[in-house]
């Protein structure tokens, strides 16, 4: 669970810093309009988006709330993996060292 918790949150700082740094020195427009015009960068946006879906799989399984579930399907989509990650680090903090919690959250029995 350690390795879980250090991973997630050098995720949420690394991809802090890159989205930082998109925001300050890109061009979404201009960038994501080089990214569309790229058949290569169709398959990476169709790759990222597929594992955005099966990632937010997992939070809908796992997670008691409706309304928190939503928040974070939309935070998944808008800020990717950094909400991947965050998501991540706090199931981990949550389950205490025990994965079943970890992957199951409210379909935990125990």
């Amino acid at each position: 669970m350690k390795v879980v918790k250090w991973v997630s949150l050098v995720g949420v700082l690394a991809m802090s810093a890159a989205l930082i740094n998109g925001f300050t020195n890109g061009n979404f427009s201009a960038d994501g309009a080089l990214i569309i015009a790229n058949p290569w960068g169709i398959v990476s946006l169709v790759d990222l988006y597929v594992g955005f879906i099966l990632f937010s799989g997992w939070i809908i399984y796992r997670e008691k709330s409706i309304p928190m579930t939503i928040i974070w399907v939309i935070l998944m989509m808008v800020l990717g993996f950094w909400t991947g990650a965050l998501y991540s680090f706090l199931a981990a903090v949550d389950a205490k060292e025990n994965w079943q919690k970890f992957w199951l959250g409210k379909h935990y029995q125990g």
